[in-house]
C-alpha cells in the first residue's frame, strides 16, 4: 500500500460525498461512545494505579460480628498499625482519619470566606506509602509543625487563588495554620482523596486523638495502611493482625451473652484487602467518621466495556455492509481494472486505503466528538475524567482506528477480488455470493439483537430504579428538610436558639431531632438489649427527639410512640422497637413486648432498665437492597441531624435556614438535603448505568435501523427483476411490499430469539441483588422487541414503498 492508493481512496471517496459522510459520520459516532465508555472503563481499572507498588499495599479491613448483618469496614482498630509494625514481611505501616468526622466536615476561613475542605490527619509513614511527592516546600516538616499543613496544587488554586501558597493561612475553629506544603496533586481516581494533610501534633488534633494514633489502646478505628515484601506471607501477616485483636481490650470485655450469642465467631474479624482492589470493594459499609469513598462494580464496568465493543461493532458492521453494497455497484469498474491488468496486489491496497481513510477520518471525527461530550459525561458518570483524553490514550485510539480500518476492508475487498470480468463486461451483472449475503444477514441479526437486548436491559434497570425510588420508606419524605448541624443539640445552646428561631419561622410546622436521616448510613449504632432472664438481641439504636414521629406522620403499629406533649426529652426509660427488634427477642408477637422491660448498656458501661412504649412501622433506613434490620428508639437528643417539617412550600422554610444560619453558625456551611434526595442518594448508581444505557442504546438502535435499511436496499435491488416478473404476473402492490418486510421481518424475529433471552437472564441477574423488586415480568423484553421492530419498519418502509412503484422497464432496462 503506496500514498498513490491513498490518493486515489481519497480522490474515490470525494466523487461519492454522500455515501462517504454517511459511513464516516456513523462511524465516527459510533467511535465517540466507544471511546468515551472504554476511557471510563480503563479509569475504572485503574484506581490507585499511582501509589508506588500498589500490588503490595494493603488496606486492614474489619467485620464486627457482634451485628449480624455487619458489613466490613476498612477502618479497623489503629492498635493494629503497631502491630503489623512488629509483624515479620511488613516494610511500612501507618495510619489517617478524616481531619474531622465525615458528618461534620473541615471547614476554614481564607481571606473572610468559608471553604469545605477534605482532610486527613496522617500518621508518619502515610506520604511515603502513597508516594506523595511535594513541588512546594518540606512534607515531612510540613506533617511536623502544630500549625503547618500539606495542601495538593489544586486545592491551593481553589481555596488560595495559587498554587505558589506557601505561607497562606487559614483559620480553623479558632486555629491558625499556614501553607507549609504544596503537593502535586494525586490522580482522581483514588480511594484515598484528600485536599489537606495534617501531622498527629497538629493544633486541630484533640490530645485523646493524638493519644489514641499513637498508641490505640482505646481500640478506636481509623484507615490502617501496610506495605508489604513482596515475598512475605499474607495469610501469615493477616493471622498475626487477628490474634492483635483478639487480645484487644475491646474484644476481651465483651459482655457474656454476646460471646454466647456468637458461638464459635470471633468478635471481630480481620483481613488484609489489595489497595488496587479497593475501589470494587462494594462489601464496605461507613459511618459517622469516615465515608466508604467511590465504589464501583466489576460487572457494572465489564458491562459498559462490552457495550463499548458491540456500539463499535455495529457501527463497523453498517460500514462493511455499505462498502460491500457499493463495490457491488462498482463492478463495472473493478472489471475494467482486471481488464487492463491490475492484479490481487493493486486492488486489494485500494481498498484497504480507502478503508483506512474512512476508518481514521472517523476517528478523528470521533475523537472531537468525544471532547466535545467528555464534560457532560464526566458529569453523567460522577467522576473526575479531565485527563481521560490524554496523548496515550488518543494514541491507542488512532491504532485502533487502523486496526478497524483494516478488519474492515476484507470483505469489500474479497468481493472485489471475486468480479468475473467477462460475465461484467457481458452485461450478465455479477451478483453477491450467496455466502457473502449470509454474511451480511448474519452480521444485521447481530445487530438488531444487541439494540433489541440492550433495550431490555435499560428498560428493566430504568424501571426498577424509578420503583426503588418510589416505594415508600415508612413515611411521605415530600415536605422535610434535612439540615445537618455543626453541633450536637443535648451540649449546643446555639444549637437549639437556631430551632427555636426556625420553628418560629412562617411555613415551619415543626421539626425533630436525630442522630442520623432515614435513608443515611453516616450514624449507626450496635446495641444490645437484654430480657431480663432471658435472650439478648443486637440491634441498630436510633436516638430521636420526641416528637420525631410526629413530626414524620408516623403511627404506630402497637401501643404508643414517642410524643413531644407526653414524653420528656433525653428520658432514658421509654423504648420504641420495630417487629424484627421484638421478634429477635423472642416475643411471640410485636404487642406482647408492650410494657416489657430490657436491659441497656450504656456508652458508660452502666445498665439501664427501658420499658418498651410501642412498635413502630419498618422504616427504610436502608435500601432495597438489604433486608430490613432490628430497631430500637431511644430518647436523646445528643444527635446532629434536623427534620424540619414544612407546611406548605419547601422554598420558604430552604430560605429561613440560610437567612438564620450565619447568625447562629458563622464558621460552619450550610448542609441541607431534602429527604426525598438523601433516600434517592441510595441508588445514584443504577440512575446513573441506566442514563449511560439509555444514551448507548439510542446509538444502538440508530446504527441497527441504519444496517436494517442498508439491507433493505441491497433487497430492493437484488431482487429488482424478480419484483418485476411479480408484478407483470399480476402481483399487488401490497403483496410487493410485503415481499420485501417478510424477508427483514424474518431477520427480525432470528434476532429476537438470540438478543432476548440473554437480556431476560441479565435482567434476572440484576434484579436477584435486591430484596425487593418491581413486578416487572417480561413486559420490558416485548416493549423492547416492539421498538425494535418498530424502527426496523420505518427504516424498511421507505424500500418496500420503491419496490411497490417500481416500473419494469427500469428493471428489466437494468
Amino acid at each position: 500500500m503506496t500514498l498513490r492508493d491513498f490518493r486515489i481512496g481519497w480522490r474515490t471517496l470525494l466523487k461519492d460525498p454522500a455515501y462517504s459522510l454517511v459511513v464516516i459520520a456513523g462511524l465516527g459516532v459510533g467511535f465517540a461512545a466507544a471511546l468515551l465508555l472504554l476511557g471510563f472503563v480503563r479509569y475504572s481499572w485503574q484506581y490507585n494505579a499511582g501509589v508506588p507498588g500498589a500490588d503490595h499495599v494493603y488496606i486492614v479491613k474489619q467485620r464486627f460480628n457482634v451485628d449480624p448483618k455487619s458489613p466490613w469496614f476498612d477502618q479497623a482498630p489503629m492498635l493494629l498499625r503497631l502491630a503489623a509494625a512488629r509483624a515479620p514481611g511488613v516494610l511500612a505501616s501507618t495510619a489517617y482519619i478524616p481531619t474531622r468526622p465525615r458528618i461534620m466536615g473541615l471547614t476554614a476561613r481564607i481571606d473572610g470566606q468559608l471553604h469545605a475542605m477534605d482532610g486527613l490527619t496522617v500518621m508518619p509513614g502515610f506520604a511515603e506509602i502513597l508516594g506523595l511527592q511535594a513541588l512546594r516546600g518540606n512534607l515531612t516538616l510540613a506533617l511536623e509543625q502544630p500549625e503547618g499543613f500539606a495542601i495538593t496544587e489544586e486545592a491551593a488554586l481553589r481555596h488560595f487563588g495559587t498554587a505558589d501558597a506557601i505561607g497562606r493561612s487559614m483559620l480553623v475553629e479558632g486555629n491558625l495554620l499556614r501553607v507549609a506544603t504544596v503537593l502535586r496533586t494525586p490522580g482522581a481516581n483514588t480511594t484515598i482523596p484528600f485536599e489537606v494533610l495534617v501531622g498527629v501534633r497538629s493544633v486541630l488534633a484533640e490530645a485523646h486523638v493524638k493519644e489514641e494514633m499513637a498508641t490505640g489502646k482505646a481500640g478506636w478505628w481509623g484507615k490502617v495502611l501496610v506495605r508489604v515484601d513482596p515475598g512475605a506471607s499474607v495469610p501469615a501477616l493477616t493471622a498475626a493482625l487477628q490474634q492483635a485483636v483478639d487480645q484487644s481490650p475491646g474484644v476481651q470485655d465483651i459482655p457474656p451473652e454476646t460471646r454466647q450469642r456468637l458461638g464459635k465467631r470471633k468478635v471481630m474479624d480481620v483481613a488484609l484487602s489489595p489497595l488496587r482492589e479497593a475501589y470494587f470493594d462494594r462489601d464496605v459499609g461507613q459511618n459517622e467518621i469516615s465515608a466508604a469513598g467511590e465504589r464501583g462494580s466489576r460487572v457494572v464496568i465489564a458491562a459498559l466495556g462490552a457495550m463499548a465493543a458491540l456500539i463499535l461493532a455495529m457501527a463497523a458492521i453498517n460500514y462493511v455492509n455499505l462498502a460491500a453494497v457499493r463495490v457491488l455497484g462498482r463492478q463495472r469498474e473493478v472489471a475494467m481494472r482486471k481488464v487492463l491488468g491490475a492484479g490481487m496486489r493493486r486492488i486489494v491496497p485500494q481498498m484497504l486505503a480507502e478503508s483506512m481513510l474512512v476508518a481514521l477520518l472517523a476517528t478523528g471525527l470521533g475523537l472531537l466528538l468525544a471532547w466535545l461530550a467528555l464534560p457532560l459525561f464526566a458529569q453523567l458518570v460522577e467522576r473526575k475524567l479531565d485527563g481521560m483524553l490524554s496523548a496515550a490514550n488518543i494514541g491507542a485510539a488512532l491504532v485502533l482506528g487502523v486496526a478497524l480500518g483494516a478488519l474492515t476492508a476484507v470483505y469489500p475487498a474479497s468481493i472485489a477480488l471475486r468480479v468475473r470480468p467477462g460475465v461484467v463486461l457481458a452485461g450478465r451483472g455479477d451478483s453477491e455470493s450467496v455466502r457473502g449475503m449470509q454474511l451480511r444477514r448474519v452480521l444485521t441479526v447481530v445487530q438488531v439483537a444487541t439494540a433489541m437486548g440492550l433495550a431490555s436491559i435499560t428498560l428493566a434497570i430504568a424501571w426498577q430504579t424509578a420503583f426503588a425510588m418510589r416505594v415508600s420508606p415508612g413515611f411521605d419524605p415530600a415536605p422535610l428538610l434535612i439540615i445537618d448541624l455543626p453541633d450536637t443539640v443535648r451540649e449546643s445552646a446555639r444549637a437549639r436558639s437556631f430551632i427555636a428561631a426556625l420553628s418560629a419561622q412562617p411555613g415551619v410546622a415543626g421539626s425533630a431531632i436525630s442522630e442520623d436521616a432515614v435513608g443515611r448510613h453516616q450514624v449507626s449504632w450496635l446495641r444490645d438489649l437484654k430480657r431480663p432472664g432471658g435472650i439478648s438481641a443486637s440491634m441498630q439504636m436510633k436516638s430521636v427527639s420526641a416528637a420525631f414521629f410526629e413530626q414524620y406522620g408516623i403511627a404506630p403499629r402497637a401501643g404508643r410512640l414517642f410524643s413531644a406533649r407526653t414524653d420528656k426529652e433525653d428520658d432514658p426509660v421509654p423504648l420504641v422497637l420495630n417487629a424484627i427488634a421484638a421478634r429477635e427477642l423472642g416475643f411471640a408477637t410485636p404487642e406482647a413486648a408492650l410494657g416489657q422491660t430490657l436491659l441497656f448498656t450504656g456508652f458508660d458501661n452502666k445498665t439501664i432498665e427501658k420499658r418498651v412504649v410501642g412498635i413502630a412501622p419498618e422504616l427504610r433506613f436502608q435500601s432495597l437492597r438489604e433486608t430490613p434490620h432490628a430497631m430500637a428508639y431511644e430518647l436523646w437528643t445528643a444527635g446532629m441531624t434536623l427534620s424540619v417539617r414544612a407546611s406548605g412550600e419547601m422554598a420558604p422554610v430552604e430560605a429561613a435556614v440560610r437567612r438564620l444560619w450565619p447568625a447562629y453558625f458563622p464558621e460552619a456551611m450550610i448542609r441541607t438535603q431534602r429527604a426525598g434526595a438523601i433516600l434517592a442518594l441510595n441508588y445514584a448508581e443504577d440512575a446513573r448505568v441506566a442514563r449511560l444505557l439509555a444514551i448507548g442504546t439510542c446509538i444502538a438502535l440508530a446504527i441497527a435501523a441504519f444496517g436494517t435499511y442498508v439491507l433493505a436496499a441491497h433487497t430492493v435491488q437484488r431482487r429488482a427483476k424478480e419484483i418485476v416478473l411479480r408484478k407483470l404476473h399480476g402481483a399487488r402492490p401490497a403483496a410487493i411490499g410485503l415481499l420485501v418486510v417478510r424477508e427483514i421481518g424474518a431477520l427480525m424475529l432470528v434476532a429476537a430469539a438470540i438478543g432476548l433471552p440473554l437480556a431476560a437472564l441479565a435482567i434476572e441477574r440484576y434484579l436477584a441483588t435486591y430484596v425487593e423488586h418491581a413486578p416487572i415480568g417480561y413486559w420490558t423484553l416485548l416493549f423492547a422487541l416492539a421498538s425494535t421492530v418498530a424502527v426496523a419498519l420505518a427504516a424498511v418502509a421507505r424500500h418496500a414503498w420503491l419496490a411497490m412503484r417500481m416500473m419494469a422497464s427500469d428493471a428489466l432496462r437494468a
